[in-house]
Protein backbone atom coordinates (compact mmCIF):
# COMPACT_ATOMS: atom_id res chain seq x y z
CA UNK A 1 0.00 0.00 0.00
CA UNK A 2 1.39 3.66 -0.70
CA UNK A 3 2.00 6.08 2.22
CA UNK A 4 -0.94 8.09 0.56
CA UNK A 5 -3.40 5.26 1.10
CA UNK A 6 -2.57 4.68 4.43
CA UNK A 7 -2.75 8.40 5.33
CA UNK A 8 -6.75 7.95 4.11
CA UNK A 9 -6.98 4.81 5.95
CA UNK A 10 -5.47 6.27 9.26
CA UNK A 11 -7.76 9.25 8.48
CA UNK A 12 -10.70 6.86 8.44
CA UNK A 13 -10.29 4.66 10.95
CA UNK A 14 -9.89 8.26 13.40
CA UNK A 15 -13.48 9.84 11.76
CA UNK A 16 -15.02 6.14 12.79
CA UNK A 17 -13.63 6.31 15.90
CA UNK A 18 -14.37 9.43 16.92
CA UNK A 19 -17.97 8.84 16.19
CA UNK A 20 -18.19 5.74 17.92
CA UNK A 21 -16.47 7.84 21.17
CA UNK A 22 -19.07 10.63 20.68
CA UNK A 23 -21.80 8.33 20.51
CA UNK A 24 -20.60 6.37 23.84
CA UNK A 25 -19.92 9.71 25.68
CA UNK A 26 -24.38 10.19 25.02
CA UNK A 27 -25.33 6.90 25.79
CA UNK A 28 -23.45 6.89 28.76
CA UNK A 29 -24.87 10.31 29.71
CA UNK A 30 -28.69 9.37 29.82
CA UNK A 31 -28.81 7.87 32.63
CA UNK A 32 -28.06 10.32 34.23
CA UNK A 33 -30.96 12.22 33.00
CA UNK A 34 -33.24 9.57 33.63
CA UNK A 35 -32.72 9.58 37.63
CA UNK A 36 -32.26 13.14 37.72
CA UNK A 37 -36.06 12.92 39.49
CA UNK A 38 -38.03 10.28 41.12
CA UNK A 39 -35.27 9.54 44.04
CA UNK A 40 -36.34 8.49 47.37
CA UNK A 41 -36.87 11.16 49.44
CA UNK A 42 -34.26 12.03 51.79
CA UNK A 43 -35.17 10.95 55.08
CA UNK A 44 -34.03 13.22 58.17
CA UNK A 45 -32.95 10.61 60.21
CA UNK A 46 -30.41 9.95 57.27
CA UNK A 47 -27.21 10.06 58.52
CA UNK A 48 -25.50 12.41 56.45
CA UNK A 49 -28.90 14.24 56.95
CA UNK A 50 -28.32 14.83 60.34
CA UNK A 51 -24.68 15.52 60.21
CA UNK A 52 -25.81 18.61 57.87
CA UNK A 53 -28.86 19.04 60.40
CA UNK A 54 -31.08 18.53 57.24
CA UNK A 55 -34.91 19.21 57.60
CA UNK A 56 -37.97 18.88 55.41
CA UNK A 57 -39.29 22.31 56.23
CA UNK A 58 -36.83 25.24 57.02
CA UNK A 59 -39.14 26.46 59.48
CA UNK A 60 -38.71 23.95 61.52
CA UNK A 61 -34.58 24.73 61.78
CA UNK A 62 -33.04 24.77 65.40
CA UNK A 63 -32.56 28.46 65.55
CA UNK A 64 -30.37 27.79 68.69
CA UNK A 65 -28.04 24.99 66.68
CA UNK A 66 -27.77 27.60 63.27
CA UNK A 67 -28.09 31.06 64.83
CA UNK A 68 -27.53 32.26 60.67
CA UNK A 69 -30.20 30.34 59.32
CA UNK A 70 -33.10 32.48 57.84
CA UNK A 71 -36.41 30.57 57.12
CA UNK A 72 -35.65 32.32 53.18
CA UNK A 73 -32.95 30.01 53.11
CA UNK A 74 -34.28 26.59 51.38
CA UNK A 75 -32.91 23.63 49.36
CA UNK A 76 -35.14 25.40 46.14
CA UNK A 77 -32.80 28.15 46.28
CA UNK A 78 -29.72 26.33 46.63
CA UNK A 79 -26.72 26.14 44.37
CA UNK A 80 -26.18 22.33 45.39
CA UNK A 81 -30.03 21.56 44.46
CA UNK A 82 -30.85 20.43 41.21
CA UNK A 83 -34.64 20.44 41.54
CA UNK A 84 -36.89 21.59 38.35
CA UNK A 85 -38.82 24.79 39.09
CA UNK A 86 -41.98 24.20 40.88
CA UNK A 87 -40.86 20.75 42.07
CA UNK A 88 -41.66 19.64 45.80
CA UNK A 89 -38.17 17.44 45.62
CA UNK A 90 -35.38 17.35 43.56
CA UNK A 91 -31.97 15.85 43.78
CA UNK A 92 -29.11 17.78 45.87
CA UNK A 93 -25.29 17.09 45.10
CA UNK A 94 -25.04 16.75 49.09
CA UNK A 95 -27.18 13.30 49.26
CA UNK A 96 -26.66 11.70 46.03
CA UNK A 97 -29.04 9.20 45.42
CA UNK A 98 -31.72 11.02 47.27
CA UNK A 99 -34.29 13.87 46.24
CA UNK A 100 -34.32 16.37 49.20
CA UNK A 101 -37.61 18.32 50.13
CA UNK A 102 -37.53 21.94 48.31
CA UNK A 103 -38.74 23.62 51.19
CA UNK A 104 -36.19 21.99 53.47
CA UNK A 105 -32.95 23.29 54.32
CA UNK A 106 -29.05 21.70 55.69
CA UNK A 107 -26.37 24.05 57.37
CA UNK A 108 -24.52 23.54 53.63
CA UNK A 109 -26.67 25.64 52.27
CA UNK A 110 -25.33 28.15 49.37
CA UNK A 111 -27.75 31.06 48.06
CA UNK A 112 -27.47 30.42 43.94
CA UNK A 113 -25.62 33.06 42.19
Amino acid sequence: MSEIANIESRRQFLKVAAGTATAAVVVAMLPRAARASGLPHLSPDNAAAQALGYVDNTKLVNKGKFPSHTDAQRCGNCAFCSAKAGAKWGPCQLFPGNDVNTDGWCSAHKMRA
